[in-house]
């Protein structure tokens, strides 16, 4: 199709009239629209959203042919189109900003007009227009956008837990097990309140970060077979109007086959348009998620903080130089960045829950913000968690020198003569000590309290790791 306007144009069509398109782009009116009206920030809707919309849109079209509501021919063609999209070869054809429609009606449009206007090019020659494929009629037959995109953030967002983040959190979790295993002899002292407490191996230390991580990958597998319902088949607002009663279960299982994911129907179509709250809940195991991988880099961090100043406890690898000013310096680099990470994961959390409160009637119209933040949290936690379990922890090692010096000088270790003469003598020898610079086992001595066999036989800080008799 040509304009007398000039090479690189034509004009396309919607409700509200003829506007001119590039010419070079399959896209059509809505999606012109839409780029000129929401002409809002950089945050393009996530690719892995498209690949969902088209996933729906190839099953869509299968099922209508199925159920004799759109020539095999017409199918076809969209499934064509589609299976174009999911290669990944017109990924320039959707530039549509986040910030649209609450319902996503854009982007689902912006994916119509896509397939049909490849569909077309294939079937005529020439591309755009409404034949013989038609965006509206044949794309999104049997659909509404208020089903279409829910059902996208369902399929996005399962397939980018299973494909990114549960391979990366395994990773790091089987990286800070190996550390756990391989020092489970090095006794060290312990900490809460930041003060010095009583003795406990690195590996125990190392296995409780191991074992909060497993918790994680269990939560998270939890929270997203919660996404495993779907919402394809209530078009408008829950009802199914204008859709098959054989549809949804039909074109699901479609869904389900190609994309290797137990996705089913929901339930009650009407509760899967109108509230987000399986994304929620997911958001917020994320959320668990970065408090746990917080903790862990704080520690590491602080374990690792020195070298000569610190505690020096662990060695951590030395990346990149860590100061423009000051020579040798190395810092915590990765570690800082996956705090960051999880800061951000707290913020879009907020965001999703605020986001997930806001339907009105018969629809949640902040579903937009809700795939974006949503698949987001999930890309950052899963290259943060790779990158910190290759770059940090494992190249990590102990300091062995330092952690006996600290463990030995350590006041804490009087907790194992409380079972011989009691919790008040055991805390005037920590005191006095601490008071004199003396050693525990020379203040012990010269209170009289045990004797030097005694001191020797009770305090043992390998024996201390683990309940006694």
């Amino acid at each position: 199709m040509s304009d007398a306007k000039g090479a690189g144009i034509r004009s396309e069509r919607d409700s509200f009239g003829a506007i001119d398109v590039p010419s070079e782009h399959h896209w059509g009116a809505q999606t012109a629209r839409s780029l000129h009206l929401f002409a809002i920030g950089e945050e393009e809707m996530p690719r892995r959203i498209i690949s969902a919309l088209a996933l729906v849109k190839r099953a869509a079209a299968e099922t209508n042919a199925e159920l004799g509501l759109l020539p095999k021919e017409s199918a076809t063609l969209i499934v064509k189109a589609a299976d174009e999209i999911l290669s990944g070869k017109l990924a320039d054809e959707f530039p549509l900003s986040v910030w649209q429609t609450g319902s996503g009606t854009q982007s689902n449009m912006n994916v119509n007009e896509v397939i049909a206007s490849r569909a077309n090019e294939a079937a005529t020659g020439t591309r755009g227009g409404k034949s013989p494929i038609h965006p509206n009629d044949h794309v999104n037959l049997s659909q509404s956008s208020n089903d279409v995109f829910p059902t996208a953030i369902h399929i996005a967002a399962v397939l980018a837990i299973s494909e990114e983040l549960l391979p990366a959190l395994k990773q790091l979790q089987t990286s800070v097990a190996s550390k756990a295993a391989a020092w489970s002899d090095i006794v060290k002292i312990g900490r809460t309140h930041l003060q010095d407490a009583v003795p406990l191996t690195l590996g125990q230390e190392f296995g409780a970060h191991a074992s909060a991580l497993t918790a994680n990958l269990e939560r998270i597998s939890a929270a997203t077979a919660g996404l495993h319902p779907l919402a394809l088949g209530g078009t408008a607002v829950g009802t199914g109007l204008n859709s098959h009663p054989d549809f949804s279960a039909s074109a699901i299982k479609k869904i389900a086959a190609a994309s290797k994911q137990p996705f089913v129907g929901a339930t009650d179509k009407f509760a899967a348009l109108a509230g987000q709250e399986p994304t929620l809940q997911l958001s917020a195991t994320l959320r668990t998620l970065a408090a746990t991988l917080t903790k862990l880099a704080n520690d590491v961090r602080w374990l690792a903080s020195g070298p000569r100043a610190g505690l020096g406890e662990l060695s951590i690898p030395e990346n990149e130089p860590g100061s423009s000013i000051m020579p040798g310096k190395v810092n915590p680099t990765q570690a800082e960045a996956l705090t960051m990470v999880c800061a951000q994961v707290y913020g879009l959390d907020a965001a999703i829950a605020f986001a997930a409160s806001q339907g009105s009637f018969q629809l949640n119209v902040y579903k937009p913000l809700i795939a974006h933040d949503l698949l987001l949290q999930i890309r950052l936690l899963a290259d943060a968690s790779r990158s910190f379990a290759l770059h940090c922890i494992d190249g990590t090692e102990p300091n062995r020198e330092r952690i006996g010096e600290l463990l030995n000088a350590s006041l804490m270790l009087v907790t194992a003569l409380t079972p011989a003469i009691g919790y008040d003598k055991a805390a005037e020898i920590a005191k006095s000590a601490h008071a004199s610079g003396a050693t525990l086992r020379e203040t012990a001595l010269k209170l009289g309290y045990v004797s030097a066999e005694e001191y020797d036989r009770l305090v043992q800080p390998a024996k201390m790791t683990g309940p006694q008799r």
